[in-house]
């Protein structure tokens, strides 16, 4: 299916909040909240503020979106949780196509972008481990997957440049086996809806029950066993 018209795009796998629009010229309009170190996540009170921001900077009102595109992780469980139910309600709401992405496989093509010809996309997955994945000329070649960082280290090489907030983490047992981290505060460690949106240009849209989250290990907190 070839997409016309604009695709509206947002993830909430991290901190941030990142929402944005492509349009059909590959111009792309974002707007994001990066909370400061230490600051909660504001996912819940911020994602529709930011679509509707990244609406009215693209210049397009909702019957000229043609498809929706969303982060499906995998991430914090909250802010994806958050992510889905929001993407499903304006999916209902406007008829709008959905399409799931991997919020991996979005950080990941930035720094393809750019030209690195291997990339392990790195997100923090607390409980000492990590969400990673790895692609080579713009190639997956290793599944996301959760995994203690000095499981990652044994699988990169010098030729692989490692972006997101665990590779900045955890740049110590990257570096050490070869890959390259971009210094703290670089945008490739951010992951950006736009690239959200153009992988979503060009996936396949999928009925809105079936979009669930990758949250790729279980939660941190469980209901209780029946007695």
């Amino acid at each position: 299916m070839t997409v016309t018209g604009a695709v509206l795009g947002f993830d909430t796998a991290t901190a941030a909040t990142a929402a944005a629009v492509l349009m059909p010229d590959g111009r792309a309009f974002e707007v994001r909240d990066d909370p400061e170190p230490g600051r909660r996540p504001e996912h819940a009170g911020r994602l529709l503020e930011l679509v509707e921001a990244a609406l009215g900077r693209a210049g397009v009102a909702w019957p000229d979106v043609e498809r929706l595109a969303v982060g499906v992780g995998p991430g914090g469980f909250t802010g994806l949780r958050i992510g889905i139910a929001t993407a499903r309600a304006l999916a209902q709401a406007r008829g709008v196509p959905l399409v799931p992405v991997g919020s991996l496989h979005a950080l990941a093509a930035g720094a393809a972008a750019d030209g690195a010809p291997e990339v392990a996309a790195v997100l923090d997955a607390r409980r000492g481990q990590v969400y990673a994945a790895q692609w080579r000329a713009g190639t997956l070649v290793r599944e996301p997957q959760a995994l203690a960082p000095e499981a990652l280290a044994a699988l990169v090489g010098p030729a692989t440049l490692a972006v997101g907030d665990g590779a900045v983490r955890f740049r110590d047992a990257l570096q050490g086996a070869g890959a390259a981290v971009p210094v703290d505060g670089s945008p490739r460690h951010r992951i950006l809806a736009a690239h959200v949106c153009r992988l979503g240009a060009a996936g396949q849209p999928v009925d809105r029950d079936a979009l669930l989250p990758d949250y790729r290990r279980e939660p941190d907190a469980k209901p209780p066993s029946p007695p």
